[in-house]
């Protein structure tokens, strides 16, 4: 893991500093609850609760508070390999797909573990001056352990040029 990469994590795993990002960077996910509860260079967790705030008409959690979470725990992977990178490489979200399988009526934990697809890319972002993508995967699951959603983000990664 590079010096950067463990740095990002840490910031990550502070709650206040965590918050402040979101309220600065993501307000939506900061007062849906969005939260990264536990993270490495390969694997992140993300958790979304059913509140008031991102509930629906129908008693579960709206997508789009779903999909925040989703999409959260796979860009906080490729943020993490890209936190200081030198040349500086831009991210984009390219597409969302995404399943429902299970109405959300609880907390909903999304976990991505692709980190090393997303170090592999970036670096051959890097290597070749090309734009790389990344389709990774995120699962939510309820506290009973049963699939709530099935997520794919895909992701361009650029070495961002000179001016």
């Amino acid at each position: 893991m590079s010096e950067h990469t463990s740095s990002f994590i840490r910031l990550m795993s502070s709650p206040v500093k965590f918050r402040l990002f979101l309220l600065v960077k993501l307000p939506s996910a900061f007062f849906a609850g969005v939260r990264v509860r536990q993270m490495n260079e390969q694997r992140c967790e993300v958790t979304v609760p059913f509140k008031w705030f991102s509930q629906n008409p129908f008693r579960s959690t709206y997508f789009a508070c779903l999909s925040m979470a989703g999409e959260m725990s796979t860009g906080v992977l490729g943020m993490a390999h890209l936190y200081k990178m030198r040349p500086a490489v831009s991210m984009l979200v390219l597409k969302v797909e995404s399943e429902y399988f299970k109405k959300a009526t609880g907390r909903t934990t999304f976990v991505c573990e692709d980190g090393e697809l997303f170090k592999k890319m970036i670096d051959e972002a890097i290597a070749t001056g090309e734009a790389r993508t990344v389709r990774a995967r995120s699962v939510g699951h309820n506290k009973e352990g049963e699939v709530v959603s099935e997520m794919y983000v895909t992701w361009s990664f650029k070495t961002k040029s000179k001016k």
